[in-house]
C-alpha cells in the first residue's frame, strides 16, 4: 500500500510530492517541466512544492501553467522570503505568488527560512492570510529544534502545519532531535532534496555498493531506494524534483517500495544515524 502523510483529519496525502527548484530558469525546458508536473498529477502525486525564490517566480509560473483546469487535483505549497514575511509585505508577496500560480488560494504557505522579521509578526501575517482565504494552512522551512520551540511558544504558533527541511540518507541530523520533536506534535516533515543535491554527495549515494546491491535485489533504482528510505517513517514526505516524465514515474513507483528491517540495518551500517545533536543542514 502506498505510503501517505496525514496533515489533518481531513487531509491525507501521498508521501512523495513534486519539487520545482530550478524550474522556470530555461525557457526551452518549459514544455517538459509543465508536462512532468501534469504527469505527476496523473500518477496521483498531488503535492506540488514551489517558492517565490525559485527562478524569481519563474517556477511558480510553470506550476500555474501546469495546473490550468486541474487546480483541485493539486495540493499546492509555496514559500515566502523571510524579508517578505512581515504583517504588510506577506500579503503582497502571497498575492504575487497567487497571480503567478493562477489560483486564488494556497493549500500551504511556508516561511522559507528564519530572518529578521519577528516570529510574532509573521504569525500575524499568516493568520491574516488564512482569514482572508488566501491560504489554507501555514508552516515553516529550515527551522531547527530551537527555532521550532520559539515558534510554538508564540501565540498561535501551535497552528504550524509543517516543517520543510533538508533530509536524505547522507544528511540524517534531524533524526536526533528535530524529527522526534515534530512527530511528538503530529507535525509533518517535508524533506527537500531527498536524493541530495547534485554533486559529490549524490554521486557517492548513487554509486554506493551497498545501496546498489539492495536496489538490484529489489529490482528498483537507487533513487527509488533513497526515496523509500526517506518516507519509511510516519509523518515524513519527500519532495524530489519532478524534472521529466521518466523521473516522475520513478518517484511515484517508490511510494510502494517497503524496506525490510535487514535492508534498513545494512543501510544504517553504510550511513549511520546521528549519535549527537548536529546543526541543521541547509542548502
Amino acid at each position: 500500500m502506498a505510503r501517505t502523510v496525514i496533515f489533518s483529519e481531513d487531509c491525507q496525502l501521498p508521501a512523495i510530492g513534486q519539487g520545482t527548484w530550478y524550474m522556470g530558469e530555461d525557457a526551452s525546458q518549459r514544455r517538459t517541466e509543465v508536462a512532468a508536473l501534469q504527469y505527476g498529477l496523473d500518477l496521483g502525486l498531488r503535492v506540488i512544492d514551489t517558492a517565490e525564490m525559485y527562478a524569481d517566480g519563474g517556477a511558480e509560473e510553470v506550476v500555474g501553467e501546469a495546473l490550468q483546469g486541474r487546480r483541485e487535483q493539486a495540493w499546492l505549497v509555496s514559500k515566502v522570503y523571510p524579508w517578505n514575511a512581515s504583517a504588510t509585505d506577506a500579503t503582497e508577496a502571497c498575492e504575487r505568488s497567487l497571480r503567478r500560480l493562477k489560483t486564488d488560494y494556497l493549500d500551504l504557505y511556508l516561511l522559507h527560512w528564519r530572518g529578521n522579521v519577528p516570529l510574532e509578526e509573521t504569525l500575524r501575517a499568516m493568520t491574516q492570510l488564512q482569514q482572508a482565504g488566501k491560504i489554507r494552512r501555514w508552516g515553516v522551512s529550515n527551522f531547527d529544534t530551537e527555532d521550532l520551540n520559539e515558534l510554538l511558544a508564540e501565540e498561535g504558533g501551535k497552528a504550524c502545519a509543517a516543517n520543510q527541511v533538508l533530509y536524505h540518507l547522507a544528511s540524517r541530523g534531524i533524526e536526533y532531535d528535530l524529527l522526534p520533536a515534530c512527530r511528538q506534535r503530529n507535525m509533518p516533515v517535508m524533506a527537500y532534496s531527498p536524493l541530495a543535491q547534485a554533486g559529490r554527495l549524490r554521486r557517492d549515494l548513487m554509486s554506493h555498493p551497498v545501496l546498489n546491491q539492495i536496489a538490484r535485489q529489489k529490482a528498483i533504482t537507487v533513487a527509488q531506494l533513497l526515496l523509500a528510505w526517506v518516507i519509511r517513517q510516519e509523518g515524513v514526505m519527500a519532495i524530489p524534483k519532478a524534472g521529466s516524465r521518466q523521473h516522475v514515474a520513478e518517484n511515484a513507483a517508490a511510494l510502494d517500495v517497503i524496506l525490510t528491517s535487514e535492508e534498513q540495518a545494512l543501510i544504517n551500517q553504510a550511513y549511520p544515524p546521528p549519535e549527537r545533536k548536529l546543526p541543521l543542514d541547509v542548502i
